[in-house]
């Protein structure tokens, strides 16, 4: 420092003692300054008052040798004192140097500028705050300082900086959020548990609505529970807590809309901690804002999805995420079915659509655990457009919510619990907003067809929900229906020839179009033809999926539709079928439900009299079909008390090839024989006078196998058919209308009969091809 410079009013005493490398000399020239801005303010003489403040800041704090600029500092503070409360005229020129000092290499000064500013800002208290920015940024530098002293120093600072704060009503909130959404995504834990602090602070403070500002500092927050320290992580745990507090008692003043976003992206990382409260909040957010949360619906599911599929090791995640997934399914209503109509005149406030928004978050994907599904979402916090200020209608993104759906449940690798809670949110859509979902169908059909054949019992019978909703639903009509659409489509269907008493021809049931079986049975619409013809080609391309689950499918799917729709639908389907192989198995499948599932008991009865035209065309058009299978037609006959074309079918079978396969079906007819479902067949047989072909019949199955246990048990069965001349008693001779009921004098029988000696002639040609190739698909008897 020049010696020759004019320094005054400061005296050359003073200047010296404040270049003086020890510190008691510095504290004399400090009291000295102290002294002589008292006299200047007593004289209100504030020039001079400026030129020490500034002689103080440029010559002595801002200088380049180290004992000035300790000089300058405590000379500052010297100053501040002597102010008093007129300090806060001169806070810019006071604060600015010392500030500047915080960034010194010199710890002992770092130190020192702490020491000074501690001074200035008790002096001066609430006049402070206009200066709170920079104070606050100085500060942040300060937390983290690698000296122990420093940060002891900076601390006391910071306690009497927050003191002021509380006390205050004058804090510029608006001003300070800026600086602290930049300061929040420090990675210096010092820092971040100085910024914790704060706002900690500034949550309890009555007159400061921080909640107002939470969307600006949610993402950094979360960022900060994420931390190694422990106590960080359990500051940052209570601030969200009281956020969520205060969220609970003011839902009305909260911006959801606005940090939903950041739910969705906290609530995929890998962290337990922070996936488990950003869940939490998710949760609280659909309760507390409703319908709100809609428009955000495809980013939550993909956020929540994955976490349903957790073992026990997360097992809160697992819980909190699906109340989540239940809450958020609340929401959906049926008003979301209806079409949008914006008034006329005015301009819509645009929705946010979060499914036009990217999808991908870094290090984290959205279909599982190991991130197997390509909709993510990313690390930025604005995922989807912020919501308007202005109210708006609320829209439910249909599009995004079902290809979230439908990517999780192509998506092979997720687990049982998420497909489960996908398939109830297809049949939940299908059910609330049925005309708009129908516009996804044909999207989604396939995947659905194909996860028929998922190792899971319940995600079939999920699956099979939604199928059977699709294919009953009164929103999947057409019209008309017209022509159905696409090749498969194109099949004629079965011309079920029933003759009309009245007309003495043919009779056409009604629904030409297979949809309809008969006026008794409910509407199907386009889907449902289209779902049989598909699950068919299914059970022919997957062999196991029809022996392991066909029977399971087809009899759930009696349950849930109409049984007489399903059987008829498929017969019709089964007649055209190429491959007779297939149709002989899926017909002997059918006729095995049939027969013994309890789910078909009404249509067992219905078959059983055959006293209507629409139980006589059923018949008519089961019978077509199961013409592929010889010994499934005489059961169908035997059900249908149809004893005579029984007995003729039988004839019939001694031009048939007899195969292994053929006489072991023989032998399960027999065993079915034997069973409850044809109780009232073996009381028929007392009743020998009025049944005799079903007597014949029984015989003819008995001739054609071999001795074996099923021969035996048919023989015995036989044995026990009485004599008709011991069953004549004195009321019986007298002349008594016969209780055999007559054949339905609607059917054709010797028609069917052609048709199957023609059907059969079709499988025995197959075969005989098969052989010249060196197939043998079937086991032949070996005389």
């Amino acid at each position: 420092m020049n010696p020759e410079k004019d320094f005054t009013p400061l005296t050359p005493n003073i200047v010296r003692a404040l270049n003086d490398k020890l510190y008691e000399k510095r504290k004399v020239a400090a009291l000295e300054i102290e002294k002589l801005v008292r006299e200047f303010v007593a004289q209100n003489n504030t020039v001079q008052i400026k030129h020490v403040i500034q002689t103080l800041s440029q010559e002595f704090a801002l200088s380049q040798h180290p004992h000035s600029r300790k000089g300058g500092l405590i000379g500052l503070a010297a100053c501040s004192i002597a102010l008093g409360k007129d300090s806060g005229l001169y806070l810019k020129d006071l604060i600015e140097p010392v500030l500047t000092c915080f960034n010194d290499a010199d710890s002992r000064l770092r130190y020192y500028a702490c020491e000074a500013l501690y001074n200035i800002v008790k002096v001066a208290r609430g006049a402070v705050l206009p200066h709170f920015n920079v104070l606050f940024d100085g500060l942040s530098k300060l937390a983290a300082d690698p000296d122990p002293n420093v940060k002891s120093g900076s601390e006391l600072l910071d306690r009497l900086l927050k003191d002021i704060v509380t006390e205050s009503n004058k804090f510029d909130l608006v001003g300070f959020i800026p600086l602290l959404r930049e300061r929040i995504y420090s990675n210096n834990q010092y820092a971040r548990q100085f910024i914790i602090s704060w706002i900690l602070v500034l949550e309890s403070v009555p007159d400061i609505n921080l909640l107002d500002y939470l969307p600006e500092i949610l993402d950094g927050l979360f960022q900060i529970l994420g931390d190694n320290g422990k106590e960080i992580r359990k500051m940052c745990e209570v601030a969200l807590g009281e956020f969520l507090k205060e969220i609970k008692r003011n839902p009305s003043s909260v911006k959801f809309a606005e940090m939903a976003n950041i739910l969705v992206i906290h609530c995929q990382t890998n962290d337990d901690l922070i996936q488990l409260t950003a869940m939490c909040w998710m949760w609280e957010f659909t309760q507390l804002a409703g319908r709100v949360m809609l428009p955000y619906s495809s980013g939550i599911l993909t956020a929540v999805l994955p976490c349903l599929a957790y073992d026990d090791r997360k097992k809160s995640i697992k819980e909190v995420a699906n109340s989540c997934n239940q809450s958020l399914m609340k929401l959906v209503t049926p008003e979301d079915d209806e079409p949008e109509e914006p008034k006329p005149g005015v301009q819509q406030q645009a929705e946010p659509n979060p499914d036009d928004a990217p999808a991908k978050q870094e290090g984290t994907t959205s279909g599982g655990p190991d991130g197997s599904c390509d909709s993510s979402f990313s690390s930025s916090i604005s995922v989807f457009p912020a919501a308007s200020t202005e109210r708006a209608p609320v829209t439910l993104h249909l599009d995004g919510i079902v290809q979230v759906l439908n990517c999780h449940l192509r998506d092979m690798a997720i687990g049982m619990m998420t497909r489960i809670a996908v398939l109830k949110w297809l049949y939940h859509l299908y059910i609330k907003t049925p005309r708009k979902m129908f516009r996804h169908t044909d999207s989604l059909f396939p995947i659905l067809l194909q996860t028929l054949s998922d190792e899971s019992d319940e995600v079939i019978l999920k699956d099979l929900e939604v199928l059977a909703e699709i294919a009953s639903s009164p929103a999947g009509q057409t019209g008309d229906l017209g022509p159905l659409d696409g090749p498969d489509l194109q099949v004629g269907h079965s011309e079920l020839q029933v003759s009309s008493p009245a007309r003495g021809g043919l009779l056409h049931p009604p629904g030409t179009k297979g949809l309809e079986c008969s006026p008794s049975t409910p509407p199907m619409n386009s889907y449902f033809y289209k779902f049989m013809i598909n699950l068919l080609k299914r059970f022919s391309s997957e062999q196991k999926l029809l022996e392991t689950r066909g029977a399971f499918i087809i009899r759930q799917l009696c349950l849930l539709l109409n049984a007489e729709n399903i059987f008829h639908s498929m017969a019709d389907i089964l007649l055209r079928e190429e491959d007779l192989k297939f149709a002989s198995t899926m017909v002997h499948t059918l006729n095995t439900i049939l027969l013994t599932s309890t789910e078909l008991f009404q249509l067992r009865n219905q078959l059983k009299d055959l006293r209507t035209l629409e139980s006589q065309s059923l018949f008519c058009c089961l019978y077509r079909s199961w013409c592929h299978n010889p010994v499934t037609t005489v059961s169908l006959c035997f059900l249908t008390q149809n004893y005579r074309h029984a007995y003729d079918l039988i004839q019939k079978f001694g031009d048939l090839e007899v195969t292994v396969d053929f006489l072991t079906e023989v032998d399960k007819l027999v065993q079915l024989i034997e069973c409850p479902i044809f109780t009232y067949l073996r009381l028929q047989l007392l009743d020998v006078k009025n049944h005799p072909y079903l007597i014949k019949a029984l015989y003819g199955l008995l001739m054609l196998l071999p001795q074996s246990s099923a021969f035996q048990l048919l023989s015995h069965r036989l044995q026990c058919v009485p004599k008709p001349e011991l069953l004549q008693t004195e009321d019986g001779l007298k002349a008594a209308p016969s209780s055999q009921r007559a054949s339905a004098p609607n059917i054709d029988y010797a028609e069917l009969l052609q048709h199957f000696e023609k059907v059969q002639n079709k499988h025995l040609e197959v075969r005989h091809q098969r052989s010249g190739r060196g197939d043998h698909p079937d086991r032949r008897i070996v005389l």
